[in-house]
């Protein structure tokens, strides 16, 4: 049924197209046919380079005005004006800016005006023009200047029918909520919808904005951690137990036994970025088989709250700010709250919180992991902790005999773990971590439903 649909819909474009192209093409009896058309892939191959010729649309700003400038978009609205004049908004990254197409004698021809109204919506073109300060503020886009357009070409040329709208992909839902109760019918993209079509509506300012705090998450963590004396690594993501090539492995659910050991080399201090597996069965909006993790690892000298402390110091609030306000546009949330709290106070506030907990210290069965120290003065707890955006620490056993004793009470063959728990025979210097999951941290940070949303090609367990 899907192939079917594929296959008509690529019927519907091939004509849509062949229609299109009857409107666009280039009248050669205008003596200024040179200054606009298709652009073929002869011209763009590389033969020239000039970066200071192009101009962002991000940086079209009234202080350039008069002056002339080249700027390459994507058409995001067309508006025919008479047959003098038509007004494209053009779009890159995010920013858009109005391009005022006009008949003006040895300038703009009426065929240059017919030409760019009947440019299909999304399709890549290169603008010359000059930056001229409208008397009236643009509503219709982000930056406050018109681009009077000299020269018109078409790079790469979209399909008239397109996946879905994307003006009906940015809508929040409250927007459709207080359209419906208007008595309109909004159209909803469901996330199905866009799932399918996913490069195309990765193009909306919300999924611009995730996917840039994502970028910042890694780089303010990649940041600091260098500045504290982190060591970046880069550890293996097959261990024992499947077959490959005669040899049981499989593919590392985490980076934790790997990290703990250059601690042991003295080391002192590593961080990795890498990607995680988990074998899915379910298809939810909290769970993926691949995701990218943040681990850390370190010597800790008294308290395991060296780890906490570490853990709580990053924020976005500074440096993604466009970012955090496009995505509000579309998904409104609020700031996330901190609170430190016992995992007896945390049980009883999961019940009416909804911000980020740290439940200190968490019981021994709770989580029964073999790494975790016991708790100095409650040997049911351990010395570790929880984040309600599902990311989690702990200061980690350095001693092999307490090792043994833990892989016994988890039900684990001391003799298949043997070489990771020799390891610690030659002296550890106490330990811990932390592991936090890049696309729920970000889900959580951004207060939306759904950690597709901030996973840039999903893959749950029950599509592969």
């Amino acid at each position: 049924m899907e192939a079917m649909k594929q296959e008509k819909l690529c019927r519907r474009q091939d004509t849509a197209l062949a229609s299109a192209a009857s409107k666009l093409a280039v009248d050669e009896d205008d003596p200024l046919a040179g200054n606009y058309g298709d652009i073929t892939m002869e011209f763009l191959q590389s033969k020239t380079m000039d970066p200071s010729a192009w101009t962002r649309v991000v940086n079209l700003e009234k202080s350039l005005e008069g002056k002339h400038v080249l700027i390459r978009a994507r058409v995001q609205a067309i508006r025919r004006v008479g047959k003098k004049m038509a007004l494209l908004v053009v779009r890159e990254k995010g920013f858009t800016v109005q391009c005022l197409v006009q008949e003006q004698r040895d300038l703009v021809s009426v065929q240059m005006v017919k030409y760019a109204a009947a440019l299909s919506r999304e399709s890549v073109i290169d603008v010359e023009g000059l930056v001229s300060v409208p008397s009236e503020s643009i509503k219709g886009a982000t930056q406050q200047v018109e681009v009077q357009v000299r020269k018109l070409y078409c790079v790469s040329r979209a399909p008239p029918t397109l996946p879905f709208n994307l003006e009906d992909a940015v809508r929040s839902e409250a927007e459709i909520e207080k359209a419906l109760q208007a008595g309109e019918q909004p159209v909803r993209v469901n996330q199905d919808t866009r799932l399918k079509s996913r490069v195309f509506e990765l193009r909306t300012p919300a999924n611009q904005g995730i996917f840039r705090i994502q970028s910042q998450v890694g780089n303010a963590f990649r940041k600091f951690l260098s500045s504290e004396g982190f060591v970046e690594i880069y550890t293996s993501k097959l261990i024992a137990l499947l077959n490959y090539k005669g040899h049981p492995v499989c593919r590392a659910e985490s980076p934790h036994l790997h990290k703990q050991m250059p601690i042991y080399a003295d080391v002192g201090r590593v961080f990795e970025i890498g990607p995680v597996f988990r074998v899915e069965d379910s298809l939810t909006p909290r769970h993926l088989c691949e995701v990218t993790g943040l681990d850390v690892e370190m010597e800790i000298m008294e308290h395991y709250d060296e780890v906490v402390c570490l853990n709580i110091r990053y924020s976005l609030n500074q440096n993604c700010k466009k970012e955090l306000e496009a995505v509000a546009l579309q998904y409104p949330f609020e700031p996330l709250k901190y609170l430190r709290l016992t995992y007896e106070e945390g049980v009883q506030m999961l019940k009416v919180w909804h911000g980020v907990l740290y439940p200190l210290p968490i019981p021994l069965g709770w989580k029964p992991i073999l790494h975790n120290a016991p708790c100095y003065d409650n040997s049911q707890y351990s010395n570790s902790f929880n984040v309600f955006i599902r990311d989690s620490g702990a200061q980690h056993v350095h001693d092999a005999e307490m090792l043994e004793k833990r892989a016994k009470t988890c039900s684990i063959d001391v003799k298949k773990i043997s070489t990771y728990i020799d390891s610690f025979r030659y002296g550890v210097p106490p330990h811990g971590g932390f592991g936090v999951g890049l696309e729920r941290l970000v889900m959580h940070f951004c207060g939306l439903d759904n950690i597709h949303k901030t996973t840039l090609f999903p893959t749950p367990g029950i599509t592969l």
